[in-house]
């Protein structure tokens, strides 16, 4: 019998990235706690840039579009959020989005399906992704258990289950 696999990748969904800034834009440019703050967000490539004109501000504007990507299924660990920064007269708030495993990542990852998985489990990285495999398909289900029990700092999907 063939040995079976899955990968272990960390990628965005763009549109729903899209769709969760555009809905908290909205939601900042019609609550009435944001009015004459200077609130606002903006997509651009790899990072959304939040202003407003005071800390706390900037920080409900984060917290707005942190519910608004956990309602569309954007995991928050694929946000990386730097500090508020004074910037004249507004405080400016760039997160960053992460995207794919790193090599760092990836060798904890297969050291923990090394040490604590089923033994007939094989991991290997390839680029940015893990390639997890076994004879065992009950092998492979329990370490996506044992890794969603795990508290890592990467957001992963697992895919090409076969």
């Amino acid at each position: 019998m063939a040995d079976s696999s899955f990968d272990i990748v960390s990628e965005l969904d763009r549109q729903e990235i899209d769709n969760a800034v555009n809905q908290a834009v909205k939601e900042v440019g019609q609550r009435y706690d944001f009015r004459g703050t200077g609130a606002s967000l903006n997509l651009g490539g790899d990072e959304i840039v939040m202003t407003a004109n005071a800390e706390e501000r900037v920080l409900a504007v984060l917290d707005v579009l942190q519910s608004k990507l956990v309602r569309r299924g954007i995991s928050l660990k694929a946000l990386e959020v730097g500090d508020p920064k004074q910037s004249g007269k507004e405080v400016r708030l760039v997160a960053g989005l992460k995207e794919g495993i790193s090599t760092e990542d990836a060798k904890k990852i297969s050291k923990i399906i090394r040490d604590e998985g089923p033994k007939s489990v094989k991991a290997r990285i390839q680029g940015d992704e893990l390639r997890v495999s076994s004879k065992s398909r009950d092998d492979l289900q329990s370490v996506i258990a044992l890794l969603k029990a795990k508290d890592l700092d990467v957001a992963l999907q697992y895919i090409n289950f076969r």
